[in-house]
């Protein structure tokens, strides 16, 4: 199955970013360990700090993917144009967050996207990425 991780702005920081939070492993290295975890899957991986960028990704690939695995970052609370790409598109999109929203700031606590998505995974550090990942390739 292909499976595309959209991650959304500022996580291109990640390993450098808030690592009492993030943690301090880069993306790129932890994206390399999912591939080789599931060699049978085609994965690939978009990440932009720029909402048009986000929503130009989701409308490309949202016709041909299996699945997308979406981190939109702060953009989660803040964009209906990404909701609305989400309720456009034929591919299921699974929202995942590093940290836990719930327990953090009130204003992280309001997702505009969860109720156009399939589900939800937060609090989990980058496994939250590979539960998405096993949500998607072995259901039930």
């Amino acid at each position: 199955m292909n499976i595309l991780i959209i991650n959304g702005p500022n996580l291109n920081l990640l390993g450098k970013r808030e690592p009492e939070i993030y943690g301090s492993k880069s993306f790129e290295s932890y994206f390399e360990e999912l591939t080789a975890r599931f060699p049978a899957h085609s994965l690939s991986y978009f990440q932009s700090n720029v909402e048009g960028e986000i929503i130009n990704k989701l409308q490309e690939a949202g016709f041909r993917e299996g699945a997308i695995i979406l981190n939109a970052g702060g953009y989660t609370h803040t964009s209906v144009a990404i909701a609305d790409a989400i309720a456009a598109i034929e591919s299921p999109v699974i929202e995942v967050h590093i940290s836990n929203p719930y327990a953090r700031e009130e204003f992280r606590q309001k997702s505009l996207l969860s109720g156009k998505c399939k589900g939800l995974i937060a609090g989990f550090g980058l496994k939250g990425y590979e539960m998405a990942i096993r949500s998607i390739v072995e259901p039930g």
